[in-house]
């Protein structure tokens, strides 16, 4: 179990002003948004749907499932070049380099966005991921082996931030043996970075220089995996620059590991609170848990990406200016009680469920399955092997907030 006190990324965060009024004040990483921030979407959908605070710079944030979809479909009037909501500071962005962005197709806009997502997604499809599955339930078997007869755990640090950064790293064929390296630097880019500019910048250069090696390494000495492939993908009959693969490589670190683990995470506290649904899943079918997985994406979304207004445009009564951030908040979209029937009760068995937890438009995310066959083997083998586990000590849970969202400490007890 990981010892919190001794974090290496956990430094101090700003100081912040209590929230006066979420309409025009509202803070993503205020402690009771970031506990539960159920209540503050429901308030805004019924009283100001998309709001707008001054903090971290400014930035607007709907709150209805209509408007993330229309909105996730203004491209490229809302820019995706910077899907996080704090701009760095000018003497910490990256200057010279091809001119490529960073995550690519992510953040990128058309025609950049078309044709890196086409080379990225012929390695996501279901048949392009199987080989991760049989690894997959190794993997969570092996984790499990570890603490079972410890009569509990922490079940977000010992499990589930454990499986993303391992299949990741087979998939991109690098060192799995590097999994606590992996957590730290996401967790600097992606979670405390978000609030220390420095911070942030520190891990992003760490893993652009780490796939820069990895990449430079595929060219001369290939090998059997998404690097390689990455590598040797040609676009109008040239290879995919240097740059461009450092980006995927890049993506698949920060976007493919914080996300999965924390809808993993998030549906482990779940069911350690939920007896009724922990017991109905111990037996359930393939059909069931294909609905309930469904569901508990659209229940405990962890994503919240960003938008930048490339110009002035009128949206719902409001004017993003030129330069304006909008969050788009698609875990508040899949609680609109207008399109979810029981939207604030997570229902395993609904039929349903057009959520966006994955994104909408041209952005969904490209590592769907992947993230599906990861939440589902890590759920199912837990229940197989744990069938009966609850909260040890519910006050010691915490969360991480910001743009992803999901428990970081996650104590449980077996039995």
């Amino acid at each position: 179990m990981t010892d919190t006190s001794t974090d290496p990324v956990a430094d101090s965060v700003p100081e912040r002003c209590p929230v006066s009024d979420l309409a025009t004040d509202y803070d993503i990483f205020d402690p009771d948004y970031v506990r539960d921030p159920v209540p503050a979407w429901t308030e805004l959908r019924e009283a100001c749907p998309i709001a707008h605070t001054g903090r971290y710079g400014g930035s607007w944030l709907p709150t209805r499932y209509e408007d993330l979809q229309a909105m996730a479909r203004m491209v490229p009037v809302l820019s995706s070049k910077s899907p996080i909501v704090i701009d760095m500071p000018r003497e910490l962005i990256q200057e010279g380099g091809t001119g490529y962005n960073a995550a690519a197709p992510i953040s990128a806009d058309p025609p950049e966005q078309g044709w890196t997502r086409r080379a990225l997604l012929p390695h996501f499809t279901p048949r392009a991921i199987a080989p991760q599955t049989e690894y997959t339930e190794k993997l969570c078997n092996a984790l499990i082996d570890g603490f079972i007869d410890n009569g509990g755990c922490d079940a977000a640090v010992d499990y589930a931030q454990q499986i993303p950064p391992r299949v990741i790293a087979q998939k991109l064929g690098v060192d799995e043996d590097m999994v606590d390296d992996f957590i730290e630097w996401v967790r600097g880019v992606l979670e405390l970075g978000l609030q220390q500019p420095e911070l942030r910048a520190k891990y992003r250069d760490i893993i652009r220089a780490y796939f820069a090696e990895q990449v430079a390494d595929r060219r001369i000495n290939p090998g059997d995996d998404l690097i390689t492939a990455l590598c040797q993908t040609e676009v109008d009959g040239e290879l995919l620059p240097d740059e461009v693969v450092i980006g995927m490589c890049n993506l698949q670190l920060v976007a493919g590991i914080d996300t999965t683990w924390s809808s993993i995470g998030s549906a482990l506290w779940h069911f350690a609170g939920h007896e009724d649904d922990r017991r109905r899943m111990t037996a359930a079918d393939d059909d069931l848990w294909d609905t309930a997985v469904e569901e508990l994406l659209r229940f405990y979304s962890p994503v919240t990406m960003a938008r930048n207004a490339a110009e002035d445009v009128e949206y719902g009564g409001v004017t993003f200016r030129k330069g304006d951030k909008i969050l788009m908040n698609f875990p508040g979209a899949n609680h609109d009680p207008d399109v979810f029937e029981n939207a604030g009760e997570v229902v395993l068995d609904r039929q349903r469920n057009r959520h966006i937890a994955f994104g909408a438009g041209i952005h969904r995310c490209a590592g769907s399955n992947l993230a599906r066959m990861e939440m589902q083997v890590a759920l199912r083998t837990w229940l197989e092997r744990i069938p009966e586990f609850t909260l040890s000590d519910p006050g010691a849970v915490t969360w991480a907030g910001g743009q992803v969202r999901g428990p970081r400490i996650l104590p449980v007890t077996f039995g």
